[in-house]
Order: C-alpha cells, then structure tokens, then sequence
C-alpha cells in the first residue's frame, strides 16, 4: 500500500566513483587491523605485516569476481543480483539470504565498538546508550538520502585517515629517534619459529578485516554513469562479457527503454570496488609494520598471554608515543565505528529492497521514496534489526564475542557463489562472446577455495549458526516455491515484478529469471 510520497522502485543515480570508494571505506574502515593486531602478530610468529600483504592478495580474487559482475548485472542487491542471473533463481536467493546474515550484523557489530569506544571515554554512560545513539544518529543521515550520506561519510572518513597519518608521522619520529623494538624486516618475515602455515592461519583471520568493501556493489543502480566527465557509451543489451557485457536488469534513466545501458556506471563500480580493495590494503600493511615495529611485547609473549593480545596496538602506542595517541585513536574508532554502520546499514537496506522487488522478501520493503530517493522502509527494516541485535549485545559481557561469531560466514558463503556465478555466466552459460579460462574460470577457482579455506578455518559455533541459517534459507526457498507452483505464478524475478512496484527488466541477453 503505497503512501503519497513513495513511487515505482527505480533508484536515484547520484553517486559518483569517490562516494563509493568513499562507502567501500567507510564499511571497511582504514584502522580495522587495530583490535587485531595483536591476535595476527601472535598466530604469524610476528609477521603480521606479511599476513595483509597475502590477505589482500587473496581477497583479490573475490573483488575481480566482483568487478566481472556487476558488469552483468549493475542493480542493487549485489551478490543476490549476480547468483541470480549466473546460477539461477534458487542459488541467488540462497546467495543474498547468506549476505543478509552478514549485512544485517556487522553494522550490529561495528555500533557496539562505538559504543565501547564512547563508554571509555565517558565511562558514566553505559555502552548501550551510546549503541543506541549511533545507530539513530546514522539511520536518520541514511533516510536523509544516500548522497547527503556520502557527504557526511566522506568528511568522517578524511578524519579517520588524518588520525592514521598522525599516527604514521608519530611512530616514524619515535624509529627515527629510538629505532625499532624488532628487527626492521620482521613484520613482513616474521620472528621465531616463523612458519608459511602459521602465516595463512593469520590470513584466515585477517580477511575479516576486507568484509565490507564488497558494499560498493550494492550502489549499482544509484551510481551516475556519466558522472567523471567522459560520458558513457550506450548501448542496447547483448550477448556479450567483460566491459560490454549486458546489463540485466532495470535502472534505465527516464526515458530511455529497459535495453539502455551506459558503460560508464558498472565500469566505475568495478573500478570502485577494486580502488577500496588495494587502499584497504594498502593502510593495512603499513600501520601493522609500524606497529609492529614500536611493540615491546614480541610475538611469542603476546601468544603466551591471549588477554594482552586485543590491547597490543594500543600497548605499542602508550608505551612509544603517548597516551594522547591512545586516546586520539579512541575517539577515531568511536566515529570511524558508526560511520562503519552507516555504510553497511545503507547495503543491508539495498539487499532487503532488491530481494523484496524480485519478490523473495515482502514487497511492502521494496519501496523508494520520492523525496530522499532511497528505500526508506527496507533502511528502517534493516535499522530495526540492527538496533535490536546491537543493543542486546550491548547489554551482555559476552555479546561481542557472540556477534562476531556469527557474521563472517554468511560473507564467505555468499562469496562462494559470487565466484560459481561468475563461470555459470561466462563459462557454462556461455554469455561472453569469447570466455577467457584465466579470467572466467581459474580466477573466481581460487577465489572460492580460498573463501572456502577460510570458512574451514572459522570457529565451530561460527560454522554451526551458518549451517543452521543456510537451512532456514532453504527451506524458505521451498516454501516460495511450493507457494509459486500452487499459485499457477512465474519466477520471482518476472518482468511483471511485484504489485505496485517497477520489476527488473529483460533485455535480450537476459538469462532468464526462471532459471533453476
């Protein structure tokens, strides 16, 4: 029932190649490896500037499977969107219910460092008042419109990396004027008893810190797609891949049919996603040498005492440079934590928007606003859960180690799929002119064993509420189905879409929304 102020579900394109790095950023947030560090160093015998170095190598894989994507498919929903169209209806909506579980908690998560963050700093207020501040706060900047957002978002973000280059700047004066506490290479080679196999079971951690930057994709249909000042070439949908693959789907600018498209849109999320990816990574590498660098405590003491492994940055800050850093790192992660949320509430909201349009949650979510031109109630939907989750956590002595849990293989699973989409649609469905062995095939391989390593390497109770969520989604999926059969209706993604709603389109080179 459509309000006076809501229209067809079409997105508004407003976001430009540095908002969504900006996102993508934010999501991730440049001081991620600070909480831990001190497990990383102490699981890689001190190589812990090694460990990104091969994390963000590895991670590599999973955002040029992205990247080949949302070529195909550049509409919100991500990694539903794209295990949609390359695998099929049943696998995509397994994909987007496992990224749910993801983009629903890890803002839940990133509020709570907030508000421990906050609760430091004015102890007198308990930490789930300030959980429940932060999450207000940015839930009114995302219905404000997702361009206000990335304004807001992007002066956060120059704040975060203004403190981390007040920190680069601070630590190379204290090696300048006291030299080092570990030998120069150690960070990248590790101390004793240095193993390669140690190294990877770092990694398996150290990937977590990447999860977000995949967000970026969600903005598809919101991004300008002649924004950066050379234009974008239209064109109609065909059989095609790579930079002219077609895109499936709506998000048609007014007046142009459902088979416009311009490459400049999905060529600069691509571009985007790979951008946040090696700046992550790039942040991530030098702050772990650094702080490697300044620790007192060495990396088998740290192993030999796990409580002193979650204050180790923190420990090398005070004990080198002052407390002053400490404290302006705090107040860093209090914002920089929210504005985290911000980012994943906001693709949370896209996913629950895109799956209720292709009619596989209620279609009362797929709705866009005509004022903000963004999907209020899936933003609230998803505010609400978030809230919920995060404000419980909050409340309990053990509620982060629970969160955190449970958030990283929904992430892993949906990435998984990302990389079986990408050679069902190339390679198995042949919808690339020319499929590429390299590009198509062994790329997205590597990418899925080494998301699936990592699931192997998660803990049990993380594996067990995965597997458990995984059977829920399957047995939602045949629920739809059954009630789809006995209805006499189409695939949930039918050109018709859903009632009082724009459905996604279908070009010529579409798959097919049928598909099984």
């Amino acid at each position: 029932m459509a309000g006076p102020k809501t229209t067809q579900a079409t997105l508004r394109r407003t976001l430009t190649f540095r908002d969504l790095v900006v996102y993508g950023l934010l999501f991730i947030a440049p001081m991620a490896p600070v909480g831990v560090f001190g497990t990383l160093d102490a699981k890689s015998h001190g190589a812990v500037a090694l460990v990104y170095l091969v994390a963000t190598v590895a991670m590599a894989f999973t955002a040029y499977s992205y990247a080949q994507m949302v070529r195909v498919a550049p509409r919100a929903g991500s990694v539903f969107t794209y295990a949609r169209v390359g695998l099929g209806e049943g696998p995509g909506f397994i994909a987007g219910w496992m990224a749910m579980l993801d983009y629903l908690l890890i803002p839940a998560v990133a509020y709570l460092f907030s508000g421990i963050a906050m609760e430091e700093l004015v102890p007198s207020v308990d930490r789930w008042v300030w959980t429940a501040i932060a999450v207000v706060v940015t839930t009114g900047l995302n219905l404000w419109g997702v361009r206000a957002a990335a304004l807001v978002g992007f002066l956060v973000l120059a704040m975060e990396i203004a403190v981390l280059l007040v920190f680069v700047a601070a630590a190379l004066v204290e090696l300048a004027a006291h030299g080092a506490q570990r030998d120069w290479l150690s960070p990248l080679t590790g101390q004793s008893g240095f193993t390669m196999s140690a190294v990877f079971g770092a990694v398996s951690v150290a990937v977590l810190s990447y999860l977000g930057f995949d967000a970026i994709a969600s903005f598809a249909e919101e991004t300008l797609d002649d924004g950066d000042g050379k234009g974008g070439k239209a064109s109609n949908t065909s059989k095609g891949g790579g930079a002219g693959a077609p895109a499936v789907g709506g998000g048609a600018p007014a007046g142009k049919g459902s088979g416009w498209r311009s490459a400049a849109g999905p060529a600069r999320v691509s571009r985007a996603v790979l951008t946040c990816l090696a700046v992550a990574g790039f942040l991530f590498i030098v702050q772990t040498y650094l702080a490697a660098l300044l620790s007192p405590t060495s990396s088998s003491e740290l192993a030999a005492d796990p409580a002193a492994q979650g204050g180790a940055f923190y420990s090398a800050v005070d004990t080198s440079v002052g407390t002053w850093l400490h404290d302006l790192v705090a107040v860093s992660k209090a914002i920089g934590a929210a504005f985290a949320a911000l980012a994943g509430q906001a693709a949370a909201g896209r996913l629950l928007f895109a799956m209720a349009r292709d009619r596989r949650l209620p279609g009362v979510v797929a709705k866009v606003n005509a004022h903000s031109g963004v999907p209020r109630r899936a933003l609230l939907s998803a505010a609400v859960v978030t809230l919920v989750a995060a404000v419980w956590a909050a409340r309990r002595d053990d509620g982060l180690d629970r969160l955190v849990s449970v958030v990283d293989v929904g992430a892993l699973t949906a990435f998984a799929l990302l990389h079986a989409s990408v050679i069902g649609w190339f390679w198995v469905r042949k919808r690339a002119e020319v499929p590429s062995v390299l590009r198509h095939v062994l790329v997205p391989l590597v990418g899925m064993g080494i998301v699936i390593a990592v699931i192997v390497e998660a803990s049990s109770t993380a594996q067990l509420i995965g597997a458990i969520w995984l059977g829920v989604g399957f047995v939602v999926l045949a629920a739809q189905w059954r009630g789809r059969a006995a209805g006499g209706t189409g695939g949930a993604g039918s050109k018709g879409g859903t009632s009082g709603t724009a459905g996604p389109s279908s070009g010529p080179g579409d798959p097919g929304t049928g598909a099984r």
